[in-house]
């Protein structure tokens, strides 16, 4: 489990027409670490010359310096075309150090129109970051990215880069050399590329991805880090640009360790979203740094951006084991299961609400008859995990149009609810559907004393949000904030809230939302999200459960922070999921590969999560709470 953290000034580089070779983009940056400075090389994209022949502006290698690694000075071009294979442009550049010389890798266009057979890789050396003393091309063969291991392996200097890049498909893949000048021996290179399957790194996941090599590689107690881009759909209109992170073994970079499972980054940001080319974050280079692997990448090919992670987060989430989740399952799951003999529960029972009260621990379960009726049924527990008491009646029926069945043999009730204590009452919001008119939420309120004692005295329920619009999964924020309430609610795909200033719910509340979360392309998360318990509420900031829903259409959860004093901003949010479904009742059942979370309460420092599996089940997991707070405070 790990976040991605963006830095706060981002992009921290962006173009400055005070410098027309780099007026129209910067991007693509790769660092140099030294004492109390940071020197970059990066990608520098000039207006288009109406006098030329290029309908692009010409890529140059521009150079910077930092003390603070976040405002850089000194800007200068470094590399411009003078050989002609890289008459049309130098682009993206990798910076190491070897035996005091600076080699910079970079892209060499040598042909326009740009083909597969004009674009290659070649190096620059300095030795002093000022003026370059000599350059080489270094691939006969098309190629891009090339990055070199910052120590020599079993005696050898070696490298990763990016064979058949404008050709694909695409390799990455190792090469070795003995000496510096072997680089750019080309008798050496087609021998190598004659055989290139034996050196070749298989990153793919599925058919249609494109990999290519990002940063330079980091040497780790785990293995050596390599941050590389992967693009997915590459063959399609649909592309997703994230990026991922590999771990190869220290002696034989060739051996995979481990990978990261999902994506550390993908476009978000408006500087990630907007640019030249949309939708673009691409990695160039890494630093390890504060117990921190800093990731500089540029944003829509037009700024350079930076993010972090916390290395010792991201190492022990990469050698997690496939469904070693963050939480831990109960050895008593499913904790509750249908009943046959009790129509109204007899074909499932899934999504609980859940609350600590009275010395006991409540669940408010939905509840479905074989004809797809959904009502509320009760069960309690002395220590949240063992039930000793269910009652034999549903606690909640559909009473209200707009949640008894409208129509034969279509799923309606009251479903997924959700329990919030304020003062001396318990609200309850759910889906009330009567299989005619467009789910709507709906909410109720119970006196505490009432429900501890099982004198189930629910207030009139009223729909609170509007017709043709689709609003699920809401609850209160359990306190004023500024002298309001805040509802969250998940308005067709995002998590949202409104703020209210009464709980008097007679009239439609539901009448402005604030984007709070939205889906993110290419993650776990990708297609629809919503809230699953309650937020906590903790010093750190509001602990928001919610379950994501990706392409391959599981449902999984995962966790975000929200301020204290402003609920719609996010503070942080998983790279990767607390929980998915692995176990049988999580993937099998009226809809399989679910895990849908809608109670939660703390025991002992540890968060109690209650779960329908499958839509068919009650589970529970748990995970220590400040653990996790560790993680999202990172």
């Amino acid at each position: 489990m790990f976040i991605v953290r963006r830095q706060d000034h981002n992009p921290i580089i962006t173009p400055d027409w005070h410098r027309p070779w780099a007026a129209r983009a910067v991007f693509n940056w790769c660092p140099w670490s030294e004492p109390n400075q940071t020197h970059v090389v990066y990608r520098a994209e000039a207006n288009v010359d109406p006098l030329t022949e290029m309908e692009v502006g010409m890529s140059t290698i521009g150079y910077a310096q930092s003390r603070d690694g976040i405002h850089y000075t000194d800007h200068r071009q470094l590399i411009t075309p003078q050989e002609p294979w890289e008459k049309y442009g130098c682009e993206d550049p990798r910076i190491t150090r070897i035996a005091g010389n600076y080699l910079i890798f970079y892209t060499a266009l040598g042909d326009y129109p740009f083909s597969a057979k004009g674009i290659k890789v070649a190096v620059a050396l300095t030795d002093n970051l000022k003026e370059i003393q000599a350059r080489h091309l270094v691939t006969p063969f098309n190629a891009k990215a090339m990055v070199m291991f910052p120590d020599r392996i079993g005696g050898k200097m070696m490298a990763l880069l990016t064979v058949n890049t404008d050709d694909p498909p695409a390799s990455v893949a190792l090469a070795s050399f003995d000496n510096l000048s072997d680089i750019w021996s080309t008798a050496k290179w087609l021998q190598w590329y004659k055989y290139l399957e034996q050196s070749e790194l298989d990153l793919h996941r599925e058919p249609g991805d494109h990999c290519e090599v990002g940063a330079p590689p980091i040497k780790t107690k785990a293995g050596w880090l390599v941050i590389y881009a992967r693009i997915k759909h590459y063959f399609s209109e649909d592309r997703i640009f994230g990026v991922e992170a590999v771990l190869l073994d220290l002696k034989d970079p060739r051996q995979v360790i481990a990978r990261t499972q999902y994506p550390l980054l993908v476009p978000q940001a408006l500087y990630e979203k907007n640019g030249q080319m949309p939708n673009i974050i691409f990695p160039s280079g890494a630093l390890s740094k504060r117990k921190k692997i800093q990731i500089f990448y540029g944003g829509a090919d037009t700024v350079c951006c930076q993010a972090e992670v916390e290395t010792d987060h991201l190492l022990t989430a990469m050698a997690a084991k496939p469904g070693q989740d963050f939480m831990k399952r109960s050895a008593e799951n499913p904790i509750l299961a249908p009943i046959k003999d009790h129509a109204w529960e007899s074909k499932a029972v899934f999504n609980p609400a859940a609350i600590a009260a009275g010395g006991r621990y409540h669940l408010l379960y939905r509840a479905m008859s074989e004809d797809d009726t959904s009502v509320i049924g009760y069960a309690s527990s002395p220590d949240g995990e063992n039930f000793d008491q269910r009652l034999p009646k549903p606690v909640y029926l559909p009473r209200e149009s707009f949640e008894i069945k409208g129509a034969d043999n279509v799923g309606s009730g009251c479903e997924d609810a959700r329990m919030v204590l304020v003062e001396d009452k318990i609200f309850m919001t759910y889906t009330a559907y009567n299989g005619v008119s467009d789910p709507r939420v709906a909410i109720t309120s119970i006196k505490i004393d009432d429900f501890i004692n099982h004198r189930w005295d629910w207030a009139k329920p009223y729909l609170i949000s509007p017709p043709g619009i689709m609003d699920k999964n809401t609850c209160i924020m359990p306190t004023r904030i500024d002298g309001r309430y805040m509802m969250l609610h998940r308005i067709n795909v995002n998590i949202c809230g409104e703020y209210i200033d009464s709980l008097d719910f007679s009239q439609e509340k539901l009448e402005h939302c604030i984007e709070i979360m939205r889906p993110r392309r290419g993650m776990w998360d990708s297609l629809k999200i919503g809230i699953s318990a309650p937020p906590i509420k903790t010093k750190a900031g509001w602990l928001l459960l919610y379950h994501g829903i990706g392409e391959d259409h599981a449902y999984r959860v995962g966790a975000a922070l929200l301020d204290l004093e402003h609920p719609a901003t996010v503070l942080s949010r998983t790279n990767t999921p607390l929980l998915e479904p692995i176990e049988s009742y999580e993937k099998e059942g009226q809809v399989n590969n679910v895990v849908f979370p809608c109670g939660a309460v703390e025991i002992g420092g540890e968060i109690y999560v209650y779960y329908g599996g499958a839509d068919s089940y009650v589970g529970l997991a748990k995970f220590n709470l400040k653990d996790l707070l560790k993680i999202l405070t990172a």
